[in-house]
């Protein structure tokens, strides 16, 4: 048996934004649920069993391939079927999955539905911005806590959807995106491992290299846009040679 948070019904939503508010309001009640339990165990506390939380998910249900005329790639499903995907950050993405939502609406005009999933939420992925937990644990405890609560695998954070090579299990639901949500939030926190940067600071396209002569020219341009006076940007930084440029919106 494990903890978890009490359990929130699945809704049915014709409403875009309301359907993402449900999305929120499921993950906050999940995030929180493992934060606290997370900040009683660095206290000292130890649950009396494991500690677990759930992401979000949406998931919609066609019954033909009959959709609306559209020339994007993307916020449609191909035909007839039971799709769905985790979700994650919802405060990062609460743009991105309300477009989504608004085109599934209008591809097929089949109500959005949001529940709570059973894929668990590793804890290292609900840390707020400055959660250091384990340097603050003696290795006992970083041993225990590997027992009590979800840490991420990545056995199941594999590209196998976007690649083409993923197939469901008998009764499993097509996916609905590319990426699963511990897939993104594992991105995420590459991003900010690899940079010294939040996600948040981030522009929507990121250019990763390991030549020294292209992040040099990128500096370069950088500087540049940070010295015209109706630069849109506010910062630049260059943290263990990758350079992001900050967007004041």
């Amino acid at each position: 048996m494990h903890h978890i948070p009490p359990f929130i019904a699945p809704t049915q939503h014709t409403d875009p934004a309301e359907a993402l508010a449900q999305v929120q309001r499921i993950y906050h009640q999940q995030i929180d649920h493992l934060r606290v339990a997370m900040q009683r165990f660095v206290a000292g506390d130890t649950p009396s069993q494991p500690v677990r939380a759930f992401y979000p998910l949406v998931r919609v249900h066609t019954s033909t391939v009959a959709r609306a005329d559209t020339k994007l790639a993307y916020g449609f499903v191909e035909g007839p079927g039971h799709y769905e995907t985790t979700l994650t950050r919802p405060d990062l993405f609460a743009s991105y999955y309300a477009e989504q939502f608004r085109l599934l609406r209008k591809s097929h005009n089949v109500a959005l539905e949001v529940a709570t999933s059973a894929h668990p939420i590793p804890v290292h992925f609900s840390f707020a911005e400055h959660d250091h937990i384990e340097g603050t644990l003696s290795p006992e405890r970083r041993m225990l806590m590997r027992d009590l609560f979800d840490l991420p695998d990545l056995a199941s954070m594999d590209d196998g959807i976007a690649n083409g090579t993923w197939q469901p299990r008998p009764g499993e639901a097509q996916p609905l995106s590319l990426f699963t949500a511990p897939r993104v939030d594992y991105s995420l926190h590459r991003l900010r491992h690899y940079t010294g940067t939040l996600p948040e600071w981030f522009q929507n396209f990121v250019l990763f290299t390991n030549y020294q002569f292209y992040m040099d020219e990128f500096v370069r341009l950088s500087q540049a846009e940070m010295n015209r006076p109706d630069s849109d940007y506010v910062a630049a930084d260059s943290k263990l040679k990758c350079n992001t440029l900050v967007f004041n919106e």
